[in-house]
């Protein structure tokens, strides 16, 4: 199993940052057939193969995946996709 962490500081204050996210997140799920649950600023994604928290704090954002075997082999690619769509949606 591969565990994919990404954290990535912001401006834009918790309440901007959760709607940027909210968006990234509904895409990906379309993209990427994730479940995405939301539990107040942090939502669980789940998919065969990989689950995982995106939490959003006052200035940074978190990502922690995990991989099982299938997918650990596109660890670092996924993680490159994960820093690149997080880099654009934190844009002010």
């Amino acid at each position: 199993m591969t565990q994919i962490s990404v954290e990535r500081k912001h401006s834009l204050g918790r309440e901007a940052a959760r709607q940027k996210a909210e968006v990234l997140v509904d895409e990906l799920a379309r993209e990427y057939d994730l479940q995405a649950r939301w539990d107040g600023d942090t939502v669980e994604v789940k998919r065969s193969g990989a689950s995982g928290t995106i939490r959003i704090d006052d200035d940074t954002i978190r990502v922690d995946l995990k991989l099982g075997m299938m997918l650990s082999i596109m660890g670092s690619s996924i993680k490159g996709e994960i820093e690149k769509a997080l880099d654009k949606a934190l844009v002010a």
